[in-house]
């Protein structure tokens, strides 16, 4: 007996989000019956009269809405495309085609009738993609029924009010073109991030495919179509881009690096990893998911939850990186307490006062001496610290002084010792040595870092010795230096994490508009940002999906 496919489209879950609670529960139980037998006699199939796509059709939920849905009989593969009044259904139904894109080998959802359908706007001379072949507009992923429409567009502004009529990954790449990118560099990008086999003539296949993926999800089980239906507008849960799924579901020889503005999803990409990672490993094996802050490490604790199994959960420890060390210290006998600025303020201050040194500077320098030079490069010796580079710091000192300052550092660590408190770099160290002692702390296959900017070359130290020598998907870091909020700039290869060829950037902001973005990168203009291994990272590389009003 020939096994059927059902999937949703995202399309699908935006106007299931827009209906009555009680219609919703109707809907997601009709799909639940769906599901199990789409072809059972309960199944009110309707023909919808002059519908473009004779695949296209529509199944009753009650006495007022319709789905819509695309069907392949002879493949078993079931599609549920829409959900609506009957007439509006119908009205959306009537505009669409399903098909295999020949190019892309997608599975794309568009409009067709807009190619027969003037531009309500003045014709212009030249359109917004007239100069493009035709051959590099199916390239594009632009489906043949759309070539006269998609070159007739006379502006930007109506190009961004159709997008509602293009295959989603067509309108992305025509996007790119549209903000300055040639036909040739889009073309580029999007070979890196999709797959390049193409099926034309199996849908079940297809849908398989990344860039299908993001549009598409097949449903498994009653569960997880539970969940899906439960929270419809949080769509990070279900559908990834091809290039954020290209970076997930991957097996590295060694640590990643994931670099990408605010709002492209690296957070995201980080879970997902998580949960790839968490169906995969065996017995014991575990993945720590690290953050800088807890309150974010609360929330994606609370995220996971909606994309994992119960094993996957357990699988995963989700925790910030100062409360992980807090317990593992306390865990072997490590009297001391992590501190923060309130408390070392006042023993900085103190420490001045009991060195008897007066150089004039601010208790202030002390305290960011010891954070970038001497916890950075690990100098917690007098001799350490009379070789370590000050690049950067400004205030100049000679061998005399760097003594005087060490005497400081003397008294401070002093007080640290009698009041068993430490600041947060020295626990750091002093974990580390414990871990290099004593072995790997526990069964971690993999370590997950979100906020990497946020984290010190300690902590990256650290990490490394908690990872154990360099193996497959050890460590995955995602950042992004424009949102550094704590000033630790790291270089990751000096602390033993290697991402040389293991490097990724998200190019795409789903937060923000185009509008926006642009305008906070002009702010920008003239600021360097590092890419987490002493390089550049201009950020320049991104662009967002959405339009509106540019600020003022």
């Amino acid at each position: 007996m020939m096994s059927n496919t059902i999937a949703i489209s995202s399309d699908f879950l935006t106007a299931f989000a827009a209906l009555p609670r009680q219609v919703q529960g109707k809907v997601t139980d009709f799909i639940n019956k769906f599901r199990n037998n789409p072809t059972a006699p309960g199944i009110n199939y309707e023909k919808i009269n002059n519908v473009t796509d004779s695949k296209i059709c529509s199944v009753r939920i009650d006495d007022t809405y319709r789905g819509i849905v695309a069907r392949e009989k002879e493949s078993g593969v079931y599609l549920l495309l829409w959900v609506d009044h009957h007439d509006e259904a119908y009205d959306w139904a009537k505009r669409k085609k399903c098909a295999i894109n020949p190019s892309t080998g997608s599975v794309q959802v568009f409009d067709i009738q807009e190619v027969s359908e003037p531009i309500p706007s003045v014709i212009e001379d030249f359109g917004l993609f007239a100069e493009i072949s035709d051959a590099d507009l199916l390239a594009l992923g632009v489906p043949e029924e759309q070539l006269t429409f998609v070159k007739s567009i006379p502006r930007e502004e109506v190009f961004f009010k159709s997008k509602s009529t293009f295959p989603v990954d067509a309108y992305e790449n025509l996007e790119w073109v549209v903000n300055g990118f040639s036909v040739e560099e889009v073309l580029d990008l999007y070979r890196a991030n999709h797959s390049s086999s193409i099926q034309t003539g199996d849908l079940a296949e297809a849908l398989q495919k990344p860039e299908s993926r993001s549009a598409f999800v097949i449903v498994e089980g009653e569960d997880e179509l539970r969940k899906i239906m439960s929270e419809p507008l949080e769509k990070w849960r279900v559908f990834l881009h091809p290039s954020q799924r290209k970076i997930v579901e991957k097996d590295y020889s060694g640590p990643v690096r994931v670099l990408g503005g605010a709002g492209t999803g690296k957070t995201v990409v980080a879970m997902h990893r998580a949960k790839w990672l968490a169906a995969r490993i065996k017995g014991k094996e575990r993945i720590l998911f690290t953050t800088f802050t807890a309150n974010l490490a609360a929330d994606i604790k609370d995220s996971l939850r909606k994309i994992c199994s119960l094993d996957e959960q357990r699988r995963i420890e989700v925790i910030n990186l100062d409360a992980w060390v807090s317990q593992f210290l306390r865990e072997h006998g490590y009297p001391n307490t992590i501190v923060y600025d309130n408390v070392l303020d006042g023993v900085w201050e103190e420490a001045v006062a009991l060195s008897g040194e007066d150089l004039g500077l601010p208790v202030s320098f002390f305290s960011e001496e010891w954070a970038k030079v001497v916890a950075t490069q690990e100098a917690f010796t007098l001799e350490a610290y009379a070789k370590a580079s000050r690049l950067g710091r400004g205030t100049r000192l000679d061998r005399k002084k760097r003594l005087q300052v060490w005497h400081v550092f003397e008294e401070y660590k002093n007080v640290l010792k009698e009041r068993h408190i430490r600041d947060v770099d020295t626990a750091l160290f002093e974990c580390r040595l414990l871990i290099e002692k004593e072995g790997p702390a526990s069964q971690y296959q993999s370590i997950i870092v979100d906020e990497g900017q946020d984290f010190s070359m300690s902590a990256y130290r650290l990490l490394r010795a908690l990872a154990g020598k360099e193996h497959p998907n050890d460590m995955f870091i995602v950042g992004d230096s424009h949102q550094r909020i704590y000033k630790k700039k790291v270089t990751l290869s000096k602390c033993g994490v290697n991402v040389r060829g293991r490097s990724n950037l998200l190019k795409i902001n789903y937060r923000t508009t185009e509008e926006i973005r642009k305008y906070a990168f002009a702010l920008l203009k003239g600021i360097d940002f590092d890419d987490l291994d002493d390089d550049y990272d201009d950020g320049r590389i991104c662009q967002s999906l959405t339009h509106g009003t540019a600020p003022k």
